[in-house]
C-alpha cells in the first residue's frame, strides 16, 4: 500500500478509535449525571408531598389524594404520582398512569418493607421509566408509600448525539491533521529528500543544509553526522587517489585505525589524561555534551575505537556524574559509542594541590624557561603523588583482565604514574608523552623531588617529547641525577634492568580536505564582530599564559606602527586570548598587563573608528577561530618557550587558499618543522616589527610557495601519523625478563629493528 494511503488510513483509524473511546466514556459520564439529576428531582418532589399525603391517608381523604395525584400530569418528563397503602395497593394514581400502571412496582414494595426510599428503572408499556418510592409513616407505623415516576426515554439521546459528534470530530481532526501534514511536513520532507539525493550524487553545495524545523532536529542531527561522514569519506577517497597517483602516503583516521588494529593484536589501549575527551554540562533543564578543544581527542580516538579501549580522565563537567554509572564509566562518543570513558573525581584540595599547585605553579614554570619562578610546596607534592596513585589505581582496575595492556599517559600531570603501574603490572606496555619542553639539568635541579619524578617517568617503556633537543635534555638530566646507564646512540636509559626508550614525536594537527579557504563571507563576519575595517589583519591565538609572549607581541605591533606609520589606520592586530588558570595570581597579573598594554597602545594610535589592537578575552571554539585563521594576513606565534605550539600548525592547516604568512618564534618546537615561516626572536622587538612589515609586503607568489611547503609538511606529518608512530612504537616493544633485558636491551625502539 502507498505510504500516504497507509498514513491516511492509520490516522483515520487511530483518531476514530480514540474518539470512540472518549465518546463512550463521555456518554457514560453524562448518563450517570442525568440519572442522578432524575433521582434528586424525584427525591425532592416526594419529600415535599410526604407530609400532606400522610395526613390525607390518616384522615381517609381519598378524594383529596386523587386530586393531588392529578395535579402532576401533563409535565414534560414527570409521568405522575402513585400513592399506595400499607399493603401495597394503589389508593391514588395520576390519571395518565392508571391505565398503564396495573401492577405495583417492585421499588414500592421494597420501600414499604424496608421503611426507606428506594429508586429504580423499569419499563412501562415499552417506555423507560424511573420511580422513586418514599415510605409514609406515622407514630412508628408504615401507612404506605408515595411513588414519583419520570419518563426517562430522553436518556437515550446522548448516545446518538455523541456518536454523530464523534464521527464529525474524527473527520474534522483527520482533515486538519492531513492539511497540517501537507503544509508543515511535506515541504521539509521534500527538502530533506532532495538534500540526501544531492549528497548521494555529490552535487550538494556548501550552503545546503537539512530542514531546520524543531520536529526534524534529532533526524537532522543524525543525517548531518551521516552527511559529514560521507563527505569526509569522499574527500579521503579523493585524497587517497591523488596521493596514490603521486606515489605518496597520507595518514588518515581510517589508516590509523587499520594500522593500529594490526599492531595491537587484540590488545586494548588505555589512555590517561588530566582532561576528559567528552564532558556533560547542564543547559537549562537539559544536559548537553561537548568535546573540549584538544588535538588529543582527534589523535587518540581512532585507536581507542579500534581497540575498544578506555580513556581515564578527570571529570570536568557539572553533569558528569549523572551521565556515568556508579563507577564513573560510560561509553563514548555519546552519539555513537565505541570505547569507554572512566571519569575520576578530585576533591577541591586535590585539585588545588595537584593541578594548580604542583603541576602549574611548579612543573609548568620549571619546564618553561620564561622568567617565572616555580613554586614547590610539600603539601602540593603530597597531593600530586596522591592523585597520580588515584589514577593508577583506576587504571589497574580497568586493566585487571588484560595480560599485556598498552598504557599511554599524557603530560606532566602524571610523571609518577608509569612507575606505579609498572611495579604492579610488569607486562603492561607503558608510554608517556611530555607535551611541554624539558629543561636543561641545571634548571630541572631546582625541583626538590627531581629524583622521584625521574624515577616515576623511567617506569615507562617509552617517553615521548616533541623535539630531539628535549630528549637530549631529559637524558642529560637522568645522567646527572640518577644511577643509570645512558645509551646515547639509541637514546635509551637502563635503570634497574628496565629499558626506557626516549624518542621525539612531534605532535601535529589534522589537515582536513574540507578546510575551506578565506571567503568574503568569512571576512565580512570577522570585521563585523570587530567593528573595524582595516586593509590588513594580523592575528594571535593563545591561552593567556606568560610563556606565550603576548606583551612582547603587543609592544612589537606598537614598534611596527612607529617604524612604518603608513600602516596606521590600515592595520589591526587581533589577539584572541583564552582565560587560563585564573586561580593563579601570576595569570591574573598577566591578564591585567595585557589589558593595560592594549589600552595604552590604542590610546596612542586610535583614530575615529580604527584602532590598532583588539583583545578578545574569552574562550573561542575551534569553529569560531577558523574565520580569523582564513582571513588574517599574518599570524604571530611568539612563544618565549614552547613544546610545539599547535596554533602555528592550525593557521597553516586553515589556509587552503595558500595565502597568509606565519611569523614564528624560534623557541617553539614548530619552528623545527615549519622552516618556511618567518622565524624570529620574540625578545627582539625591532626584529619582530620588521617581520610584520615583511609579511605584509611579501609578494603573493612567495606567500603561496611558503604556505604550500608548510602545508605539505603538516599533510605528511599530521596528528594521525603522530599517534601511529607513538602507539606503533609502544606496541612493538618487547617485554623481556630483567636478565635478558640487560643483554638485549637495545631491541626496544632501535631505529631500524626487525620487529
Amino acid at each position: 500500500m502507498h505510504l500516504s494511503r497507509r498514513l491516511y488510513l492509520s490516522l483515520f483509524c487511530g483518531v476514530a478509535a480514540i474518539s470512540a473511546i472518549f465518546g463512550v466514556y463521555q456518554v457514560h459520564v453524562e448518563m450517570h449525571g442525568l440519572k442522578e439529576d432524575v433521582q434528586r428531582q424525584a427525591q425532592l418532589l416526594a419529600e415535599s408531598q410526604q407530609r400532606p399525603v400522610t395526613q390525607m391517608i390518616e384522615d381517609g381523604s381519598w378524594r383529596d389524594l386523587q386530586a393531588l395525584a392529578d395535579q402532576f400530569q401533563n409535565h414534560a418528563r414527570l409521568a405522575g404520582l402513585a400513592i399506595y397503602d400499607a399493603a401495597g395497593e394503589p389508593v391514588a394514581l395520576t390519571s395518565g398512569l392508571a391505565a398503564r400502571l396495573t401492577a405495583t412496582p417492585a421499588a414500592v414494595t421494597r420501600a414499604i418493607q424496608s421503611s426507606r426510599s428506594i429508586g429504580g428503572f423499569f419499563e412501562l408499556g415499552g417506555v423507560p421509566m424511573h420511580i422513586l418510592a418514599l415510605p409514609l409513616t406515622a407514630n412508628g407505623r408504615t401507612l404506605g408509600a408515595i411513588g414519583v415516576l419520570h419518563n426517562v426515554s430522553f436518556l437515550a439521546s446522548p448516545v446518538w448525539r455523541h456518536a454523530l459528534s464523534s464521527g464529525a470530530q474524527t473527520l474534522l481532526i483527520v482533515g486538519i491533521t492531513l492539511l497540517v501534514y501537507r503544509w508543515s511536513l511535506g515541504k521539509p520532507l521534500r527538502h530533506m529528500t532532495q538534500w540526501l539525493q544531492d549528497l548521494r550524487t555529490g552535487t550538494a553545495s556548501a550552503a545546503a543544509s537539512p530542514p531546520a524545523e524543531e520536529i526534524f532536529r534529532p533526524l537532522a542531527n543524525e543525517v548531518t553526522r551521516m552527511a559529514t561522514s560521507l563527505h569526509a569519506a569522499r574527500a579521503a577517497a579523493d585524497e587517497e587517489a591523488r596521493l596514490r597517483e603521486a606515489a605518496l602516503s597520507l595518514w588518515t583516521p581510517e589508516r590509523l585505525r587499520i594500522a593500529m588494529s594490526g599492531k595491537l593484536n587484540g590488545g586494548r589501549l588505555f589512555a590517561v589524561s588530566d582532561r576528559e575527551p567528552y564532558e556533560h554540562r547542564r543547559q537549562g533543564n537539559s544536559i548537553a555534551w561537548s568535546v573540549p578543544p584538544s588535538g588529543l581527542v582527534t589523535a587518540l580516538e581512532p585507536v581507542l575505537r579500534a581497540s575498544d579501549g578506555t580513556w581515564i580522565a578527570q571529570a570536568t563537567g557539572d553533569a558528569d556524574r549523572e551521565t556515568a554509572d556508579e563507577r564513573g564509566r560510560l561509553r563514548v562518543p555519546p552519539d555513537h559509542p565505541q570505547y569507554n570513558l572512566r571519569r575520576v573525581w578530585l576533591s577541591k584540595e586535590q585539585e588545588q594541590g595537584f593541578y594548580i599547585g604542583f603541576a602549574n605553579e611548579g612543573l609548568w614554570p620549571l619546564c618553561h624557561i620564561a622568567h617565572t619562578r616555580p613554586v614547590f610546596r610539600t603539601g602540593d607534592w603530597e597531593h600530586y603523588r596522591e592523585v597520580n596513585w588515584k589514577f593508577a589505581s583506576v587504571l589497574l582496575d580497568e586493566a585487571s583482565g588484560e595480560t599485556e595492556p598498552l598504557v599511554l599517559a599524557q603530560d606532566y600531570h602524571f610523571a609518577l604514574l608509569p612507575r606505579m603501574i609498572k611495579e604492579r603490572k610488569p607486562n603492561a606496555r607503558i608510554a608517556i608523552f611530555w607535551h611541554i619542553p624539558w629543561p636543561n639539568p641545571e634548571a630541572f635541579g631546582i625541583c626538590p623531588w627531581q629524583r622521584e619524578l625521574l624515577d616515576g617517568l623511567l617506569g615507562a617503556d617509552l617517553i615521548g617529547f616533541h623535539i630531539q633537543a628535549h630528549c637530549n635534555n631529559f637524558l642529560a638530566t637522568v645522567d646527572r641525577v640518577l644511577e643509570s646507564r645512558i645509551d646515547w646512540e639509541h637514546f635509551a636509559v637502563n635503570r634497574r634492568d628496565h629499558l626506557t626508550a626516549v624518542r621525539p614525536f612531534p605532535i601535529s594537527v589534522a589537515l582536513n580536505g574540507d578546510c575551506g579557504g578565506a571567503t568574503a563571507a568569512d571576512g565580512g563576519a570577522v570585521l563585523s564582530e570587530l567593528s573595524v575595517k582595516p586593509d590588513f589583519l594580523g592575528l594571535g591565538v593563545d591561552r593567556i599564559d606568560y610563556t606565550k609572549g603576548i606583551p612582547e607581541r603587543l609592544r612589537a605591533i606598537e614598534r611596527f606602527l612607529d617604524l612604518y606609520p603608513a600602516y596606521q589606520e590600515r592595520f589591526t592586530f587581533v589577539q584572541i586570548g583564552a582565560p587560563s588558570r585564573t586561580h593563579i595570581k601570576r595569570y591574573q597579573d598577566l591578564t591585567a598587563e595585557v589589558e593595560a598594554e592594549t589600552e595604552r597602545i590604542n590610546r596612542r594610535f586610535k583614530t575615529g573608528a580604527w584602532q590598532p589592537l583588539v583583545f578578545l578575552n574569552r574562550q573561542h571554539s575551534h569553529e569560531e577561530i577558523q574565520p580569523y585563521y582564513r582571513n588574517a594576513d599574518l599570524c604571530l606565534v611568539t612563544s618565549l618557550h614552547d613544546g610545539m605550539n599547535l596554533v602555528a600548525k592550525e593557521y597553516v592547516a586553515a589556509r587552503r587558499d595558500e595565502q597568509g604568512v606565519l611569523i614564528l618564534s624560534r623557541f617553539t618546537g614548530a619552528s623545527h618543522e615549519l622552516t618556511d615561516a618567518l622565524v624570529v626572536n620574540p625578545y627582539d622587538t625591532d626584529e619582530l616589527a620588521r617581520a610584520v612589515h615583511t609579511a605584509l609586503t611579501m609578494p603573493a607568489e612567495e606567500k603561496r610557495t611558503r604556505m604550500q611547503r608548510m602545508r605539505s609538511v603538516i599533510r605528511e606529518n599530521n596528528v594521525y601519523r603522530w599517534a601511529g608512530d607513538l602507539i606503533g612504537e609502544l606496541a612493538g616493544i618487547r617485554l623481556e625478563k630483567a636478565a635478558k633485558t640487560s643483554r638485549q636491551r637495545f631491541h626496544v625502539g632501535d631505529p631500524a629493528p626487525a620487529r
